[in-house]
């Protein structure tokens, strides 16, 4: 923690929450504001469906790999340079996209896309850590969830409006203005919240030892699986939303801010109520609760899907309420892990979000299209998902300091 936090931040809580969220909030806001224009571009473009996925793969891919060097930057040169670099690089990115003229160039830009939308999500951690002691930090964790799912709750309707009324390529432009507007907002408000006695050298061996004191550790291995596998348990459906809520709900393009509304109230409820357990309940049995409502809602989702045809009624409400169990757990994981390596915060930040984002990238380009054309297998490899991550928690539960 920064010893002069007092001094860096002076604003309200919940000021440096919303500007923390705008930060986390660029990466699936890029991509639920174009999932709706996916057959429009496919056409356009004379794509097919494995090169439309890619664009969503070479997104991922991008975030995931240089998740790894955010994280250390921010550790060596400061967050503020590391935000304002990564926004000016997506804002670019996107103007790219929207001029791409064949599949192959917007596969390259969504790439570049995904390399630095990361940046802000793995720096914002590391700030609330670099001024918050763990409950408080656990109190702003939580805010800045429930702010942040305001963004993908809008951005489909965005996208599906500008697709229906002007076309795909204004979505992108759409991106640009986002990210230029953020820009500016992070050059004036966003403090420098790395204390001089914090910095870390910024080499290959130094990085390299880093990586390997948390990749060789069992324990922050086992939290990073906790906290980013199950996400996937509802990411697969995001993912697959064109098909998923297309052929097999038959929603309209229009439409399908029903299921991430849903989705994100689940989201901003469950970080809501986490919030409001901080340092009331030990965070094994919060984790717990949460890891209980995922379990079982998983259980439901596949036996509806087995014994009835999927219908919005009940499919989106399950997705919800998953999404419940997930944030109401999910703050209290990535503080514990933060706090395994608490001299490296931003290093850990990044190796969190890449594991997570290679498990996120694996699931869009080899397990969504497996499964996304059938509801049981939707919800088998939700569950299954959601399983690998209650089997990293119960592991390393006993083996933690609590």
């Amino acid at each position: 923690m920064n010893p002069e936090a007092s001094k860096a931040w002076r604003g309200p809580r919940w000021g440096l929450a919303a500007l923390l969220a705008c930060l986390g909030m660029l990466g699936p806001f890029s991509i639920d504001t174009y999932l709706p224009a996916f057959t429009g571009i496919a056409a356009s473009l004379g794509a097919s469906p494995v090169e439309m996925q890619q664009t969503l793969s070479a997104y991922l891919l991008g975030f995931a790999v240089m998740n790894l060097f955010h994280g250390a930057l921010a550790d060596s040169f400061g967050r503020r340079p590391v935000v304002l670099a990564g926004v000016a690089v997506f804002t670019l990115a996107s103007v790219g996209c929207a001029l791409s003229q064949s599949i192959g160039a917007l596969v390259a830009f969504r790439a570049v896309q995904g390399m630095s939308a990361g940046a802000g999500m793995v720096v914002s951690r590391a700030v609330i850590r670099d001024l918050f002691p763990p409950s408080e930090a656990q109190r702003v964790m939580s805010q800045v969830t429930i702010y942040f799912g305001v963004a993908p709750a809008i951005a489909p309707i965005v996208g599906g409006f500008l697709f229906v009324h002007a076309d795909w390529h204004s979505i992108f432009w759409f991106l640009a203005g986002v990210g230029l507007l953020l820009w500016l907002t992070m050059w004036w408000q966003l403090p420098e919240t790395l204390h001089p006695s914090q910095v870390q050298p910024f080499s290959t061996g130094h990085l390299m030892s880093g990586y390997w004191q948390m990749a060789s550790s069992a324990r922050f291995i086992a939290l990073a699986f906790a906290s980013g596998v199950p996400f996937n348990g509802m990411f697969l459906y995001v993912l697959s939303a064109p098909v998923f809520l297309g052929d097999i709900l038959h929603l309209g393009p229009t439409q399908f801010y029903w299921f991430f509304l849903s989705t994100i109230a689940g989201i901003m409820a469950g970080a809501w109520w986490s919030g409001r357990l901080a340092g009331k309940i030990r965070p094994q049995r919060q984790i717990r609760r949460g890891f209980q409502i995922m379990t079982v809602v998983s259980l439901l989702n596949v036996a509806m899907n087995l014994l009835f045809p999927a219908h919005p009624a009940w499919a989106i409400p399950l997705i919800a309420v998953f999404a419940f169990g997930w944030a109401l757990m999910v703050p209290v994981v990535t503080l514990l892990l933060l706090d395994q390596v608490p001299d490296r915060r931003g290093m850990a930040s990044s190796l969190q979000a890449c594991i997570g984002s290679a498990a996120n990238a694996l699931v869009a380009g080899a397990i969504a299209p497996l499964v996304m054309h059938s509801a049981p297998a939707l919800a088998i490899a939700s569950l299954l998902m959601m399983g690998i991550g209650v089997v990293a928690w119960w592991w390393v539960r006993p083996r933690l300091a609590l």
